[in-house]
């Protein structure tokens, strides 16, 4: 699985003034499957999310070493334009945070600021992104509704669909069930299970049981080190390093 990476992370370390959130981390992300990055509060995992889009590029008094490459190149090289990178890495956050304004509009947001104007391409990218957030029959007819009108679990998917408008390569979600009911956060899974065939997909789950449930490929983060990482039946159920088991076993975290 690791042959196939599609993100590399080489000896990055990373540091919010003299906050060190991630030490010396080398981590390979397979392609087209989904990746589990988990961990106590403080462990560097929204960190190392931020650092795959370069979220935290204006934040003052950070310093990284190492690089980040996505197919082989170095996204943090001076020639790389950061908004082609965010098209190609889309972000979902733990709150659902839909736009003002419909649920068309929702979805269409990105490409209409990207100038595309044609009706059927938008109509298009509408139905296809509400389709594989799992998310179309219940809004088909709703679709000139407020966003806001939508539930919890509705609103995190719409902003699934959102960022799959774009047709990113790379998913990133942090926690994007923290607020949700078991059937919506069921939904949101299903939903994942689909993506994976077409997209490399990278979250931070709510609960390490969410993370065994979902996981092809795990990554075990305490206090900024990456302990341990394989595949996500493995990690979970036969970790190779104590301090991995004591997490999942709840003996500490």
């Amino acid at each position: 699985m690791v042959d196939q990476a599609k993100i590399r992370f080489e000896h990055v370390t990373y540091a919010y003034g003299d906050y060190v959130a991630l030490k010396d981390v080398t981590l390979n992300i397979p392609a087209k499957a989904i990746t589990v990055i988990f961990g106590p509060a403080g462990s560097g995992k929204t960190t190392v999310l931020r650092l795959i889009n370069r979220l935290n590029d204006l934040l003052p008094g950070t310093q990284m070493e190492g690089h980040v490459y996505i197919d082989g190149e170095d996204i943090y090289a001076p020639e790389v334009s950061v908004v082609e990178l965010r098209r190609r890495v889309g972000m979902v956050f733990s709150l659902p945070l839909p736009l003002p304004g419909t649920v068309r509009f929702n979805v269409t947001y990105g490409l209409l600021l990207a100038g595309v104007r044609d009706r059927a391409v938008l109509d298009e990218a509408l139905v296809r992104s509400l389709q594989q957030a799992a998310l179309w029959d219940e809004v088909k007819d709703r679709l000139d509704d407020p966003a806001t009108a939508l539930s919890g679990g509705q609103q995190q998917r719409l902003c699934i669909a959102r960022s799959l408008a774009l047709e990113p390569e790379v998913l990133l979600l942090d926690e994007p069930t923290s607020g949700l009911d078991p059937i919506s956060t069921a939904k949101v899974e299903l939903s994942l299970a689909e993506l994976k065939k077409d997209y490399t997909i990278v979250i931070v789950p709510h609960s390490v049981q969410q993370g065994a449930r979902v996981a092809d490929y795990a990554a075990f983060f305490l206090t900024g080190e990456l302990i341990e990482a394989g595949p996500g039946p493995q990690v979970f159920t036969n970790p190779q390093d104590k301090r991995t088991e004591d997490y999942i076993t709840g003996r500490f975290g």
